[in-house]
């Protein structure tokens, strides 16, 4: 049977889909109205640490969470929280609030969906598709995550023009139907063993089985520091009203020109049988390495086309180290300890994520935005020669399904 006609995973799919689509379109709106409100780059910055800040104090615990309790319940409570926070959103820029720092608040809410449903997300997914396949599942979620990374920009990006308001409240129902695709799965899952100790030992389970396993760890590590030093979307406001004048449409396109690259590549690794993915150790440094260099392109262009194939490129080696690095980690890891092992993965992407959006945007206010762009290109190319020095084994991985928890 084709991994999309397994009903569990189809509807494990559209949830993400719908969530990741809001995610988007909420990330274009609010990044517009900061950045037109309050002309000061440091703005974004000050928003991608307040959605990081329950990503650093949740993901844990909601790792061992999801270790312990129903994952669909799980997704469906964090979704909802999504909800809550489009829906202060909503409220924010109906009454024309001024100042910055109520957004910030729903940005917290933000974070802490991201906190809850990250392990409990990874961690259902390799059991709603038999083993066999779960490396395809993870090339159609990137898929569908990508797609929806692709219309949410252009889509907040146009609605946008209609109003704040009229974005955040399509956000706020897509929340809720993402919520309801989770908790109608009907495959349950919740281990066997919860683990021996308090919360806080068991939530520091996952760290520890880390150290036991260089291959995993050096996965995740890699896109932790390349991402945290290299990622340019903080940036992409500023470029797109100051450096490009493109508009709030054309940030949209820009934020969407990266999910074209990704999920062009996505589709393509998802009908790439098994026995074609050789030498997936360096498609993962391979991966990390073009996402450098079109940060560097982006960096240097002044043209609205060049800085859309740089960021195309951006989302095309994002993508082939996201397929590489998922199949590693969930394949590698126990399925007693995969809630808590995807919580620190989750940790650590939303510490790329959030706090390379603050890094960028402190950057970006002491020495401009082209500077921070550039020198984050140049880093992460340098963090790929240095993991190929520190993890040689992760650079040997041949074919991933030789990878054994």
């Amino acid at each position: 049977m084709h991994v999309l006609r397994i009903r569990d995973f189809a509807l494990f799919l559209g949830g993400r889909f719908f969530a990741v689509l809001a995610a988007q379109m909420q990330w274009v709106a609010v990044g517009w109205y900061l950045y037109d409100l309050t002309g000061d780059p440091m703005t974004l910055g000050w928003a991608g640490l307040a959605a990081f800040i329950p990503i650093a104090l949740l993901t844990l615990p909601s790792g061992d969470l999801a270790d312990r309790v129903d994952r669909r319940r799980i997704l469906a409570a964090a979704h909802l929280i999504q909800a809550s926070a489009a829906g202060l959103l909503l409220a924010l820029v109906a009454v024309h609030t001024a100042v910055a720092w109520p957004f910030y608040g729903a940005l917290v809410l933000s974070g802490t969906t991201r906190a809850l449903a990250g392990p409990a997300a990874k961690s259902l997914a390799p059991l709603l598709v038999p083993r066999e396949q779960f490396a395809q599942s993870v090339a159609w979620t990137t898929a569908a995550q990508q797609t929806a990374n692709i219309l949410g920009p252009v889509i907040g990006g146009f609605v946008f023009l209609a109003g704040a308001p009229v974005v955040f409240a399509v956000c706020l129902a897509l929340a809720l139907a993402a919520a309801g695709a989770m908790i109608s799965i009907g495959t349950r899952v919740v281990a066997s063993r919860p683990g021996e100790g308090s919360g806080f030992q068991r939530a520091l389970a996952g760290l520890r089985f880390l150290r036991t396993r260089p291959i995993v760890l050096g996965a995740i590590t890699l896109d932790l520091f390349a991402v945290l030093i290299g990622g340019v979307t903080a940036l992409l406001p500023v470029f797109a009203r100051d450096v490009l004048q493109v508009g709030p449409a054309g940030l949209g396109t820009m934020r969407s020109l990266f999910a074209v690259g990704a999920i062009t590549t996505s589709l393509l690794l998802a009908q790439l049988p098994e026995a074609r993915q050789p030498h997936a150790g360096r498609a993962l440094f391979g991966g990390v390495a073009l996402f450098g260099a079109g940060a560097i392109v982006f960096a240097c262009s002044r043209s609205f086309l060049l800085t859309l194939a740089a960021l195309a490129l951006m989302g095309a080696g994002d993508s082939l180290s996201v397929f590489v690095r998922a199949t590693i980690i969930q394949l590698g890891t126990p399925p007693e300890m995969r809630g808590r092992v995807s919580a620190v993965h989750v940790l650590f992407v939303g510490a790329t994520n959030e706090l390379g959006e603050f890094r960028a945007g402190l950057v970006a206010a002491w020495l401009g935005a082209v500077p921070a762009a550039l020198a984050g290109g140049i880093g992460a190319l340098l963090i790929v020669g240095l993991w190929t020095r520190l993890f040689p084994p992760l650079l040997k991985v041949d074919r991933l399904s030789e990878v054994n928890d």
